[in-house]
This record gives structure tokens, C-alpha cells and sequence, in this order.
């Protein structure tokens, strides 16, 4: 936490932002009093729970405990770090952001916000050309035999991409965006026999995909069965280019975030046109991988939004194994995978418009735990009383799995369907469950250190509440309402006489803001604290010390200093005492300190602590 070079622009995009504007695009706000309030997306909420305060910017839900600025609602709303937050705010309120020299100028293709911008006008120019050009009649009938609706194509920003050689090509000539840019989006590849640049995609429907804040970063194509040729794939996506990692991205992840919010769950399939179906039969929590197996990076994006992941399979065995070898990974995450098999080989497509939505979401809702998954996998053809060697593996590989997740770090829910899976494996497998929990045991044990330091990488600082004892929050709830008092704290309190490691950083802010000559107030409190969760204790300490500090703030302080002060004294006193009884002093000498410290006790009566609460 500093101030450094970038402090003036993030005061700069925090003026620029008025929250009750920005807190409004993402949430349906009403006026109550000299408030706005919202229902909370963050728990069910049936009465509006989240108060945005427009006069002091700030927002505070007070069942979850969650508050902060414009940032930390960002950084909450988008699950993104500060950095991120600060990006998306500027870009939004057209404040630039501080570049180095080494950073690239406008119009490069090592700009990313150029490569932003030539994506999303390649999505305009593809999906233009399916509503009305006539080459893509083709493309229309097509998507109108599979069945996707008007209410689709423009919800999901589809497109085409005529069978020509060059056609985004010479488009992009009356436009700022060069070969270089488009060649570094992916749009265009350069021949290996005539050194001349193409088009990648031609005669195919685009999909078009996003990130989760909802920028076209990358482009998905489907061949029409007419244009198909012998070699040509029926799907082909963009490359990975500074925008686009395929092993990171969900297709229609920006669709799902908000419902998986509220619900905390999150069904994936194999295809651009399950995930269409589905939103349009109504299940909106539906995502899907974009040409690649689910992956490590995949995992950590869907612990953001959900805490169970549905996974929709077609039956066959590829996909069978697919769920066997990502298990292991939603383990060590602590996410509840489950897996629903379609019948038939029905893809979620043809199901969906074969059976309906209501059919569709019972089998989500009949969903198999994934472990129970695995279990009847490893097992399936393998005669158990029999067969020792094979069934020995099937043991070993399913308490391997079971042991990415550490034992005592589950959750209830986790234990109790561990549990439930450990008496099918003793009754199965025919071994008393004590020798199974001891083998698990000893395998959790054998991975433990490994999964302990992963675990540590990926934790997350928001997850700890801030803290302050009693003394340091009624102290600090008067700074923060009258912060001309902040230097006169200061300087009669030390930094090591604060309780917890929260206040220490709240004491370090206000001393950064000080030696810079400015007045620490909590508007620049915000600015300089980038921690959610520092940010939301500032708003907590603004609104509970609002109604305290009518009367005498100054007396207040000073009752505060002196209270501190005895703290101090009795402290130094115990130590004086301590350093008497282990020095070797005559019994004079250590009689006189005696005296001395009944003098120093007598000389600090009458001060009091501060009240709890």
C-alpha cells in the first residue's frame, strides 16, 4: 500500500465515477431518503440490503458485511483485482491511464486497448453481415434449422464471415486498424507460399466470444455444411493472442456471471449451441470450454462465481474419461462437481429442443456427484472379490482423488459426501472402513504439503474480515469523522500500541497521507487502499461513528490519548517491576524502585478506558 506515481489518476477515476451511476448499470436502485438502495446480489435478499451514500461515494451492504468505494464494488461485482478494477473504471470514465515508456502508443498491436477495439469492431462488421447481406443468407437458414431464435442472434452478438479471401481485410482499409493489429487479434494469417495475408475465417457462422466483463476478445467459426471442404475443420477458433487464452475462457461466461452469483452454480457443455438452446429455453447458468479439455486455469475462474459446477456430458466414452481426469482438480479447489450423462447421445441442443427445459433441469437437478462418478467408473467391469490386483488400482485411484481435498479444510457438506463415498468403497471393495480411512489418511498425508502450499498461493486476502479491537475502533471512528484531529493522534500514539494488523495499516495510511501534507480524510483514505476489505472497514467505521461524535470531538480525542497513555504506563511499569525482580540490585536500590513505581501508579490515576462497543 503506497502512493505512488498512479495515486492522481485513481483520485482522477474515482471523481470521474459517480457510484450511485455506476452501482445503477449493474443493479436496479431506488432513492430512500438521501440513500439509494438495491437488493444485495451477493445472498438472497428480499428487502433492499445495499445503501449506496452518493454525497461520500461509498456502498455497504450490512448483511454480508461488504463495503467499499466505486473500486471494491468493482473488484466485488467483476471478481477481479484492483488493478483490473482501476482499468475497466478508467476506460469507462475515458481518464488515461499512467504509461511507462516502455508501454506501446495507440494503434500499435502491442496495445491491448487497440486490439480491444478492433475486436469489437470485427463482431460489429460479422454480425451486421448476417443480419442483412445476402451472402449470408446461407448462415440464416442454417441457424433457423437449428433452431436459434432472432432474440439469439442478437443476444449473443452472432455474425457471418462470407467465403471470401479478404473480406475483413478490405474493410479494415477505411478504419484505423492495421494488418499488424489485425493479424495480432487473430482476424488474418499471412500465406507460407505467397507471403500474403487472408482471412482466417470465411464461409462460416461466428461466434463470437467474450470476456467477463463482457469485450470481444476472440472469435469462434462454424463451416456450413454447403462450404465444407474435405480438410477444413467444422469448428476453428481464434489463436491465443494477448486477449484470447483458451485454457482461461468460458464461451458466455459475461451471460452467466450474475445469475451465478445468486446461485452459486454453473453448468458447462461441449458447444456454442447448447449454451444458445439453453439460454434461450430459460437455464441461464450455462457456459462452455472453447475447443480445449477443462483445465487448472479453468477451475480457479469458476471458484469465482460458483460453488458447484454441473458438467453436461453426450455419453460417450471420451467424455467419461474427460470427468475422470479433471475430478482431481475440483477437489483440491473445494468445488462440487457433478455429471449428468444425456440419453441417446443427445447433445444438450437436440435434448433441449426434443424434451424441454423442464426435462433438461431435472436431469441437472438428478445430477450425480462426481465422486459417486468415479466410483462407478474405476469399478465398472472388474470383479472385486475376485479380481485383487485390478480392484487394488480402482482403490488406490479413487482414494488418490480423494485425497487432493485435505480432510479437515472441507466444508460440512464436503466431509458428510466424503464420508458418504468412503462406506460405498468398504461396502463395495469389501474392507473394513477403518483400513479405508487409514490408507486415505495416509495418502492426505503424503500430499499434503504440496496441496498446503497451492492452497496458500491462491488465498485470497478478502476472505479474513477486518478486525480492530475495542480502544482502536472507537479511536478510529472518530479520526475518520474528523480527520484534522488525525495529526495530534498520531503523534502522541505508536504505531506498536494498536491491537491488530488492520489498525497498524489503517495508522500507516493516515501516516503516508500526513507526510505528504494531505489532510487523511476517508476520501483519500479509499484512494490510497487498494484491499476490499480495508476499504469496506473504512466504510463500516464512517457509518458506525457517524451518530458518536456529536459532542466534544476534541475532549473525545484526548480522553482516547490518555487512555492509551495508561496502557502504556502500566505497561512500562510491569516492565520495570519484571526488570527489578531479575537484576541483581541491593535491597536498597530495589526499594527505591518501588517507591518510584507507587509514585509513577499514583501520578496516572483517573484515566479511563475506553467503554466496549
Amino acid at each position: 500500500m503506497s502512493l505512488s506515481s498512479g495515486s492522481d489518476t485513481k483520485e482522477r477515476v474515482r471523481a470521474a465515477v459517480d457510484i450511485v451511476e455506476l452501482v445503477g448499470g449493474y443493479l436496479d436502485l431506488r432513492r430512500q431518503g438521501r440513500n439509494y438502495v438495491a437488493l444485495c446480489p451477493w445472498h438472497e435478499d428480499s428487502r433492499p440490503s445495499l445503501q449506496v451514500n452518493q454525497e461520500r461515494q461509498t456502498w455497504k451492504c450490512y448483511v454480508c458485511n461488504l463495503g467499499g468505494d466505486v473500486f471494491s464494488f468493482v473488484m466485488q461485482h467483476e471478481n477481479v483485482e484492483f488493478r483490473e478494477a482501476l482499468e475497466l473504471l478508467a476506460e469507462q470514465a475515458g481518464v488515461p491511464l499512467y504509461k511507462s515508456p516502455r508501454q506501446s502508443q495507440a494503434g500499435s498491436p502491442e496495445d491491448k486497448g487497440t486490439l480491444y477495439e478492433a475486436m469489437a469492431w470485427a463482431e460489429q462488421q460479422f454480425h451486421n453481415c448476417l443480419l442483412s447481406s445476402a451472402e449470408a443468407e446461407p448462415a440464416r437458414r442454417y441457424l433457423a434449422e437449428r433452431g436459434i431464435s432472432e432474440e439469439s442472434i442478437h443476444q449473443f452478438h452472432l455474425g457471418f464471415a462470407p467465403r471470401q479471401w479478404q473480406w475483413i481485410l478490405d474493410r479494415a482499409k477505411g478504419t484505423s486498424f492495421s494488418e499488424a493489429v489485425l493479424q495480432a487479434v487473430g482476424l488474418v494469417l499471412r500465406s507460407e507460399n505467397s507471403g500474403n495475408l487472408y482471412d482466417r475465417f470465411r464461409g462460416r457462422v461466428m461466434f463470437s466470444i467474450r470476456d467477463v466483463q463482457s469485450r470481444p476478445i476472440a472469435q469462434g467459426g462454424r463451416v456450413l455444411p454447403e462450404f465444407a471442404e474435405d480438410k477444413s475443420a467444422k469448428y476453428i477458433n481464434s489463436p491465443e493472442t494477448r486477449l484470447f487464452s483458451k485454457s482461461e475462457q468460458f464461451y458466455a461466461m459475461d451471460q452467466v456471471r450474475n445469475a451465478a452469483n445468486r446461485s452459486r452454480r454453473v453448468v458447462i457443455v461441449e458447444g456454442y449451441t447448447d449454451v444458445i438452446m439453453a439460454h434461450q429455453y430459460g437455464v441461464s447458468n450455462v457456459v462452455a470450454v472453447l475447443g480445449t479439455a477443462l483445465g487448472e486455469r479453468h477451475v480457479k475462474l469458476l471458484k469465482r462465481f460458483a460453488d458447484t459446477v454441473t458438467l453436461v456430458l453426450d455419453g460417450d466414452d471420451a467424455g467419461q474419461r474427460r470427468t475422470n481426469e479433471i475430478l482431481n482438480l475440483f477437489v483440491a479447489e473445494q468445488l462440487d462437481l457433478r455429471v449428468v450423462t444425456l440419453p441417446d447421445g443427445l447433445d444438450p441442443c437436440d435434448f433441449l429442443r426434443k424434451q424441454g427445459a423442464e426435462a433438461f433441469e431435472s436431469m441437472l437437478e438428478d445430477a450425480v456427484d462426481a465422486l459417486e462418478h468415479k466410483l462407478q467408473i474405476s469399478t465398472a467391469g472388474i470383479d472385486l472379490a475376485r479380481d485383487t490386483h485390478r480392484a487394488h488400482q480402482a482403490l488406490e485411484e479413487i482414494l488418490t482423488t480423494l485425497a487432493a481435498s485435505p480432510g479437515s479444510a472441507t466444508s460440512s457438506e464436503h466431509r458428510l459426501r466424503e464420508q458418504a463415498v468412503l462406506t460405498r468403497i468398504s461396502r463395495e471393495f469389501r474392507i473394513d472402513e477403518s483400513e479405508v480411512r487409514g490408507r486415505l489418511a495416509s495418502l492426505r498425508l503424503a500430499t499434503s504439503r504440496a496441496g498446503r502450499n497451492r492452497r496458500q498461493g491462491i488465498q485470497a486476502d478478502t476472505a479474513q474480515p477486518a478486525l480492530l479491537n475495542d480502544w482502536d475502533r472507537e479511536l478510529f471512528e472518530l479520526l475518520v469523522q474528523q480527520p484534522d484531529l488525525v495529526e495530534d493522534a498520531l503523534t502522541s500514539l505508536e504505531r506498536g500500541e494498536f491491537g491488530t494488523a488492520d489498525a497498524i495499516a489503517l495508522y500507516d495510511a493516515m501516516t503516508e497521507l500526513l507526510g505528504l501534507g494531505e489532510v487523511p480524510d476517508i476520501n483519500k483514505l479509499l484512494i490510497l487502499i487498494d484491499e476490499p476489505r480495508l476499504k469496506s472497514l473504512l466504510v463500516d467505521l464512517d457509518e458506525s461513528g457517524h451518530d458518536k461524535i456529536e459532542l466534544g470531538a476534541r475532549e473525545c480525542l484526548d480522553q482516547y490519548i490518555a487512555a492509551y497513555q495508561r496502557r502504556r504506563q502500566d505497561r512500562q511499569l510491569r516492565d520495570q517491576v519484571s526488570a527489578l525482580d531479575s537484576t541483581e540490585l541491593s535491597e536498597q536500590e530495589k526499594l527505591d524502585g518501588f517507591y518510584d513505581f507507587l509514585d509513577k501508579k499514583r501520578g496516572r490515576q483517573g484515566l479511563s478506558a475506553p467503554t466496549d462497543g
